[in-house]
């Protein structure tokens, strides 16, 4: 399977989740509200909040990071990206009333910002090669990359989870921490950490660019 063919079909999965539980995280297919506010916990450590900041919520679903955001007191502009339109609206809804959240699915109407958060969406390749999945995922960390000038943060399952589950999962890409550490300090900065102490079934990791 192509990753433009699993793309579609990805767009039709989550569709679906957001049709059946709305604006919630199972809307996104997180299991629940703690697991998605301890993985957003993690990824948040890329950002110095003393200061305003511009972020990009890359794959932002209905925009549950805006509100951990802003449940935080901080100040920042805040640009969710999801392919999914369905995602965009029900984001554009759900804080219609906020001056600086902003939805689309278009990348091209976003501009740098200082940083870049991207939570689960490299978890569910369907029926795509793990190869094939990789290279995507790397490619799509470039182009994060230049999203950003301060850093940015993603998260993954890891192929540290127990043998059963990736057994079961057949559809889901469990990643090698250490190569996507190592691909990071070698194409992106010298100033790369990661997480894997917070006993999820993923790790999260965060490059600070030299600014």
């Amino acid at each position: 399977m192509g990753i433009e063919k699993t793309q579609k079909d990805l767009i039709k999965y989550f569709s679906k989740k957001l049709d059946t539980h709305g604006p919630i995280p199972k809307g996104v297919d997180y299991n629940g509200l703690k697991s998605q506010e301890i993985r957003f916990e993690q990824l948040v450590k890329v950002i110095d909040p003393d200061q305003s900041f511009s972020v990009i919520d890359y794959g932002s679903g209905y925009g549950a990071m805006f509100d951990f955001l802003h449940q935080k007191g901080w100040d920042f502009e805040y640009f969710g990206i999801d392919l999914i339109e369905k995602m965009v609206i029900a984001g554009r809804e759900t804080h219609n009333k906020f001056q600086n959240a902003h939805f689309t699915n278009d990348e091209k109407e976003v501009p740098i910002a200082d940083y870049l958060l991207a939570s689960a969406i490299f978890n569910i390749k369907l029926d795509t090669s793990d190869n094939e999945w990789i290279e995507f995922t790397l490619q799509s960390l470039r182009k994060m990359n230049v999203l950003c000038s301060k850093g940015f943060s993603f998260n993954m399952l890891t192929k540290y989870s127990d043998a059963e589950r990736k057994t079961e999962r057949p559809d889901l890409f469990f990643g090698d921490p250490l190569v996507y550490f190592d691909f990071c300090k070698q194409n992106f900065s010298r100033n790369v950490a990661l997480l894997h102490d917070y006993d999820l079934y993923d790790f999260t990791i965060i490059v600070r660019k030299e600014v």
